[in-house]
């Protein structure tokens, strides 16, 4: 951990308190999978970096001994590990196509250590907030980690933002629900198989991860229910032999018209699970790539096994019962809701971020603010692909973007002017994705990494 003397520079005054000046460092928020790739290239920028971590360790989401992880003892990732690396480190050739959370998360303790990241990082520190100073400086108040210890003040250059977008649990509103007699958990309390042993399961929720705890309720639950709100298109794990993420990147390198590629794909998936209605499924009401990839071997399975029984969305709950959309009343013991979670920047003002009534910040590519240049956020993506590659690229473009401000300020002047404050809102998709706030953030890989690359190559010619 940095010491004291490290951190601390000129003091000067803000509202009667003392704010200790750090010239020109960055601080970055989070240490997991955005931030540490931050703090790395922030460094070989030549930028001074302060991370502040508010656990005891690097990892983030994928740190399971932390609060806020959403991480449970069987997940593993639902992308390859070719699009679920740095592109500057990658994983061990042994390991498997999808690593498991614990992998994952020695992966990122490796990309630390490599690195020499950890001196960086204030672990055990939360941000309280963060402030304009002027136009361009930031002051960013830190406490230990459960609000003990006196509060601190620093002065930024800029502030990139990692936190995290999986951590806030979103819990939906249903008539009845808080006089309901069973046990309600959202799905990031969930850990271990033994919780959903023997009792009625209602799974709620038609993600990835509803659908890996409604394949284990299948097998450890004594009756389980998956409630989805539409038809969804299911992906295995792997198609023709290799990943699916693998098969679907190399169609989109034949860079085919999307109809092509989405009759391509359908056509796939019929020949690899079949038609899933004959299960009790609902018809997909949208065609593949337009809402967030579902990949699961096992649905498929216990569906036909009888496992799991298909149900629609819930309509109300009752005192012993849950009634569904269709009219059904069921009885479970346990409902878990796997109904995602919210983005939260509590230290942040949300004009910062251009957060409306709905909640949804609007970024300039899901990175820079439009009302504030020092001002950035890595990570806050949804895509068809892994996070690492992508926040590896993002990060490069904040570093590049914070250095021309240093170099070429007039320069850097007219291009924020330009190309990212006045810049149209940009969805980086190719397709009609659904737009509900599961899909606020999601983009297609590819799309996206053309749009950084065209970024950086006007920066540099800017």
């Amino acid at each position: 951990m940095p010491t004291s003397t490290d951190h601390d520079g000129a003091t000067l005054w803000r509202d009667g308190r003392p704010v200790y000046d750090r010239g020109e460092t960055v601080c970055v928020i989070g240490a997991g999978v955005s931030g540490l790739v931050a703090i790395k290239n922030l460094k070989e920028h030549g930028f001074g970096v302060d991370c502040y971590e508010r656990e005891t360790g690097v990892g983030g989401a994928w740190n399971w001994r932390h609060d806020r992880s959403p991480v449970y003892a069987s997940a593993h990732l639902i992308s390859s590990k070719p699009f679920t690396q740095y592109p500057d480190f990658p994983m061990p050739d042994d390991w498997p196509d999808y690593p498991h959370h614990s992998q994952v998360l020695a992966y990122l303790e490796r990309y630390a250590d490599h690195f020499d990241l950890r001196p960086h990082v204030w672990f055990g520190t939360e941000v309280v907030k963060v402030e304009p100073a002027d136009e361009q400086k930031w002051d960013v108040t830190t406490r230990s980690t459960g609000g003990y210890g006196a509060e601190r003040t620093h002065r930024y250059a800029a502030v990139v933002v990692a936190n995290g977008h999986n951590w806030s649990p979103n819990m939906p509103e249903y008539e009845g629900i808080d006089g309901f007699r069973g046990k309600i958990m959202h799905s990031s309390a969930y850990q271990d198989p033994a919780q959903l042993r023997g009792k009625r399961v209602l799974v709620v929720g038609g993600g990835n991860t509803g659908c890996d705890i409604a394949v284990e309720a299948a097998q450890q639950a004594a009756r389980c229910w998956h409630s989805t709100r539409r038809g969804y298109w299911y992906a295995p794990k792997y198609v023709l032999g290799r990943p699916a993420d693998q098969v679907n990147d190399a169609i989109l390198a034949l860079r085919l018209p999307l109809r092509v590629r989405q009759w391509l794909l359908q056509w796939t998936l019929r020949l690899a699970v079949g038609d899933l209605t004959r299960f009790g499924l609902r018809k997909p009401d949208h065609k593949i790539y337009e809402t967030h990839p579902i990949v699961n071997s096992q649905v498929v399975y216990h569906l036909g096994h009888g496992g799991i029984s298909p149900a629609p969305d819930v309509k109300r709950f009752r005192q012993y019962s849950v009634e569904l959309a269709d009219g059904t009343e069921i009885e479970p013991d346990l409902v878990v809701l796997a109904t995602g979670y919210q983005p939260r920047f509590e230290f942040l003002a949300p004009e910062l971020l251009g957060i409306g009534a709905d909640g949804r910040p609007k970024l300039h590519m899901h990175a820079f603010s439009r009302q504030h240049p020092t001002l950035a956020v890595v990570g806050l993506l949804e895509s068809d692909s892994g996070l690492p590659t992508l926040t590896h690229w993002q990060s490069v473009a904040v570093a590049r973007w914070l250095r021309m401000r240093e170099a070429a300020p007039q320069r850097a002047g007219e291009f924020w002017a330009s190309r990212v404050a006045k810049a149209p809102e940009r969805r980086f998709l190719g397709a009609n994705v659904k737009d509900t706030p599961r899909h606020w953030f999601e983009i297609a890989h590819v799309d996206y990494l053309r749009a950084l690359q065209k970024t950086l190559n006007e920066m540099a010619t800017a």
